[in-house]
């Protein structure tokens, strides 16, 4: 999941977001529109949607590829799938996936961010006023090696507001330039300039 800045995008409380959806969307044909919005029916797979001048809007269990909306809000309904939101963004309530990686730069999450298994990247300048909670998997699952730790980074001029909560081993990077909230479950690593070290 990646949110850009520059434009907003509204997403409805309680949407599942996630990478996972483009490998549902390969062979489904692209949408895009100069002036006007677009709207993807409940239930339909779509490859991209963009939009110049017009919103978007993704149905409830709809699946598409990328959203983009240069000026105009995309909103996604309950249980709505978009691999990417390329857009700076006003998230008006939780982002949620499994497994996808989830990106936030110059943007405001009104609510949580929640994940089980991917990472998180925040900032710079990113805002999430619901905290952050990273899930211990609740499935079986079977591992030959070791198990992959969720890289969490908070960057530079990012404010994450309520209690960052990790029921699960992740690495915790935190900007010298960032604010956050009480840490449960992990150790915060601090680091100065723009990026932790790999």
């Amino acid at each position: 999941m990646l949110l850009r800045p520059g434009r907003r995008c509204l997403v409805a409380a309680g949407v599942i977001l996630g990478v996972s959806a483009a490998c549902n969307t390969a062979g489904a044909a692209e949408t895009s529109k100069v002036m006007g919005s677009i709207e993807v029916a409940a239930g339909e797979h779509s490859g991209d949607v963009s939009t110049v001048s017009g919103s978007i809007r993704i149905g409830e269990s709809a699946v598409v590829g990328s959203a983009q909306a240069v000026n105009g809000s995309i909103t996604l309904g309950p249980q709505a799938r978009a691999a990417a939101l390329e857009t700076g963004a006003e998230v008006g309530g939780a982002l949620v996936n499994v497994n996808g990686a989830i990106r936030v730069a110059a943007a405001h999450v009104g609510g949580a961010i929640e994940t089980v298994s991917g990472g998180i990247d925040l900032g710079p300048n990113a805002q999430v006023d619901g905290g952050i909670h990273v899930r211990k998997s609740g499935g079986w699952s079977l591992s030959l090696g070791s198990e992959d730790v969720p890289r969490i980074v908070i960057g530079p001029g990012t404010v994450v507001g309520g209690t960052l909560n990790f029921e699960r081993k992740v690495s915790l990077y935190v900007s010298d330039k960032a604010t956050i909230g009480p840490v449960q479950g992990a150790t915060v690593v601090k680091y100065s300039g723009a990026r932790p070290p790999e």
